[in-house]
């Protein structure tokens, strides 16, 4: 298998994911900034032209960070980090669900509106007006979410999962990129130091 890697919180996602799981795969960087990724070669291999993907010895390609991930779960002996069984599995989906579309998305757009406009504003359709409001809607899902994670070491509770992985390293990316965390959130901010003191985090 060959994994294509480049800068971004996408891509750091399967790299935690992997060094958690203790899965080693070939790597090829791809020049992100650069604009590599919208070029004829890799759309061939990932006609959305978005990192990272996967390409498996007999040619086919996965994308899509969370189907990586899971296909590298189901493939790999050892504790698996969506669930082991269907009751463990749904639960995963779910809260991974509810963080990509509440909390990730309009995190990564507004950044993509704002900040990162100069990279995007040739590649994607992005409204600028709507970055703040992006943005806030981001930090208010976050504030739901702390309530939620009341009482709990994880996202599924005592499970570590590709959930905690997902968030933290968007997360850790808004904090980059001029979307801190509301430090009023106690939960989360306990929890990421949870998630950023396992040794995979630096991956």
């Amino acid at each position: 298998m060959k994994f294509y890697n480049s800068v971004g919180p996408n891509p750091q996602v399967v790299r935690v994911f992997m060094a958690e799981r203790g899965i080693a795969v070939d790597s090829v960087t791809v020049d992100l900034r650069g604009g590599e990724n919208r070029q004829a070669a890799y759309l061939a291999k990932n006609a959305m032209g978005q990192m990272p993907c996967l390409e498996l010895d007999d040619g086919t390609v996965i994308a899509e960070i969370t189907v990586i991930c899971e296909y590298l779960d189901d493939i790999t002996p050892g504790l698996s980090l969506f669930g082991a069984n269907a009751r463990e599995k749904a639960e995963a989906r779910m809260w991974l669900r509810r963080i990509d579309l509440n909390i990730v998305e309009p995190l990564a757009n507004g950044f993509r509106f704002s900040q990162g406009l100069k990279l995007f504003e040739n590649r994607i359709r992005c409204i600028p007006q709507a970055a703040d409001d992006l943005k806030l809607t981001a930090q208010e899902r976050l504030t739901w979410l702390d309530g939620q994670m009341a009482g709990k070491t994880w996202i599924c509770g005592d499970r570590f999962t590709i959930c905690d992985i997902f968030l933290y390293c968007f997360l850790a990316f808004g904090a980059a990129v001029g979307q801190p965390m509301n430090a009023e959130n106690k939960n989360i901010a306990a929890w990421f130091e949870r998630v950023k003191a396992r040794p995979s985090a630096a991956a």
